[in-house]
């Protein structure tokens, strides 16, 4: 089944395939629309129909409580890691708490994307919804360290789904020309799980135990779940269209349906994305870089791109019936591969401020749990109100986004290059509270800009696909960057520690940096130095990835910008 709607663009996008459909930007109807009595759907010029009315905020709440569930598992979890691994001991593996979510959820969210073109979007979303659910609970009731860690990662396969869908629904529950208010909508949701996760996580560590973390999921899941079904047409985005009016649940697991399907595709996507993530994650960890482990890792993934790109190549020229999971098309097109750029190079400053910013303050501050969710703060209300100002700028006021995606990146450099020189004692400058808005006001920009231009970029046959692509480079520049930044962040606290304390002492700290106050006062101070030194290194090395969005940006310039 292929997405015959015209694409949005008024552009013909310089570098993208020749067969772009070139059809006109749409232009606002000023006239009187409907009200929700006279109908429950708009229907507009192109023929697609639009949901209206009860139905049209049902599906709305129900995907915004997705999107929003799985961002708060990012800060919320953040700041119970130190409390979680007090309770399982095991700060050394402290990382892939995170790392096992994201790495479940990196893996497939192209793939969500692209099996909701055939199996639907709304059993998509419900089967995302559902695995989200069920492994929050499996997680809450984890009773070591590794059956967290495996069924986050389970969980992250839902919340993989839940945001590529949910970017993919919000794009497609509105004309494009309300693309800027359904996105800011995306960015106030953002905003909430950005800011309520820290402090939620806080309260609930100090107060509770984090189990009730993951156990909050199940009844805001279990009520996206039945909104979704009850309101969600089968057919949707199509309803209203004769060619879709007869589709029922049967139809979508025809064996013609399965013959679309790109299955080799999607399984060199996995391997590749996995075995990628998991070797740099453990280089230099529990794996030396030239050991066989790393070695065979990184040989398998290197194969898998290199593959995934053949064959993904062979079947958008030459297979008339499998669709791609990600056409070759959209890697010929300069503007687009500069996107996909600057989403993966976006990725490691967003998650590792995220992820290590609340234990910097944990560790070398010394505060709560609590106290570290509130100084996160600036940094998770600075993103959101990027956001939302930018797709005010580029809706409203006509700004062309690859002016403000730039300069964006240049506030990026500007923030991390100051919160790389914060102090290495436990007091705490006013200063750095302001480092953090920058940081995140040019993080929050680029989150925001990348989803709205990406339909604007592309054929409408494949937006979905797109939308998840942008998601999925994200996420995998934010692991790569967050294993990069520990992987030599560690090996630093290391190796200066040993200066002054034991084999068994070190293994005692890293197992728990809760320890540390079993020491004198005076070799606390050293040791909160230490690693005050290796967080701000960390900081110092995502300079790189954001001076690194400039030529990806760069890619994307054209002689007649993208206006929305």
């Amino acid at each position: 089944m292929t997405d015959s709607t015209p694409t949005p663009s008024s552009l013909v996008i310089e570098g993208a395939s020749e067969d772009v459909e070139k059809t006109p930007h749409p232009v606002q109807d000023n006239t009187r629309s409907p009200s929700d009595t006279e109908e429950t759907a708009l229907r507009v010029t192109d023929g697609t129909v639009y949901l209206k009315g009860l139905q049209l905020h049902s599906v709305t709440v129900a995907v915004a409580l997705a999107i929003f569930l799985t961002n708060l598992e990012i800060p919320i979890v953040t700041t119970a890691l130190i409390s979680i691994t007090n309770d399982l001991q095991g700060f050394n593996n402290v990382n892939w708490i995170i790392t096992s979510y994201l790495l479940g959820y990196v893996g497939v969210v192209i793939l969500w994307a692209k099996f909701s073109d055939h199996f639907g979007r709304k059993l998509s979303i419900l089967a995302s919804l559902a695995i989200f659910t069920v492994f929050s609970a499996a997680c809450g009731g984890s009773q070591t360290m590794t059956q967290l860690i495996v069924f986050r990662a389970f969980q992250g396969l839902g919340g993989g789904g839940n945001f590529a869908l949910g970017t993919i629904f919000l794009v497609e529950l509105v004309p494009p020309e309300k693309y800027p208010l359904y996105t800011t909508i995306m960015s106030v949701i953002l905003s909430m799980s950005l800011l309520l996760g820290p402090i939620l996580g806080g309260v609930i560590s100090e107060h509770s135990t984090w189990r009730w973390i993951f156990f909050l999921n199940i009844p805001a899941g279990s009520l996206a779940i039945v909104l979704a079904f009850l309101f969600i047409p089968l057919n949707f985005p199509y309803q209203g269209q004769p060619a879709y009016e007869n589709r029922r649940w049967r139809t979508l697991f025809s064996k013609a349906e399965f013959k679309n399907i790109d299955f080799l595709g999607a399984g060199l996507l996995l391997i590749a994305t996995l075995f990628l993530v998991s070797a740099i994650q453990e280089g230099g960890v529990d794996y030396a870089w030239k050991s066989g482990f790393e070695i065979s890792f990184l040989i398998i993934a290197g194969i898998g791109w290199i593959s995934f790109l053949l064959w993904e190549r062979k079947i958008t020229l030459f297979s008339k019936t499998t669709e791609p999971v990600f056409p070759w098309r959209l890697i010929k097109s300069r503007v687009w591969m500069g996107m996909i750029g600057n989403a993966f190079f976006l990725g490691g400053p967003w998650f590792v401020t995220v992820f290590q910013l609340p234990q910097r303050f944990q560790v070398v501050n010394d505060v709560s749990p609590l106290q570290a969710g509130i100084r996160l703060v600036p940094f998770t209300l600075a993103c959101p109100l990027g956001s939302i100002i930018s797709a005010v700028a580029a809706g409203k006021y006509k700004v062309p986004p690859i002016y403000m995606v730039i300069f964006a990146s240049v506030m990026q450099i500007i923030g991390f290059s100051l919160i790389s020189t914060l102090p290495t004692t436990a007091h705490t400058r006013a200063a750095e509270y302001g480092y953090q808005i920058i940081a995140g006001f040019g993080v929050g920009i680029n989150i925001s800009l990348l989803i709205m231009m990406t339909p604007f970029c592309v054929e409408a046959r494949d937006k979905s696909v797109a939308l998840g692509s942008v998601t999925q480079f994200r996420i995998m520049g934010g692991l790569i960057g967050l294993a990069v930044v520990s992987a030599v962040s560690r090996n630093t606290v290391s190796s200066d520690l040993k200066r002054f304390l034991t084999e068994d002492q070190i293994k005692l700290i890293l197992q728990s940096t809760g320890s540390i106050n079993l020491f004198t006062p005076s070799l606390q101070q050293e040791i909160r130095n230490v690693f005050a030194n290796g967080y701000n290194l960390q900081f110092k090395i995502l300079l790189g990835f954001s001076a690194a969005q400039i030529p990806s940006s760069l890619l994307m310039w054209q002689k007649k910008q993208i206006l929305l």
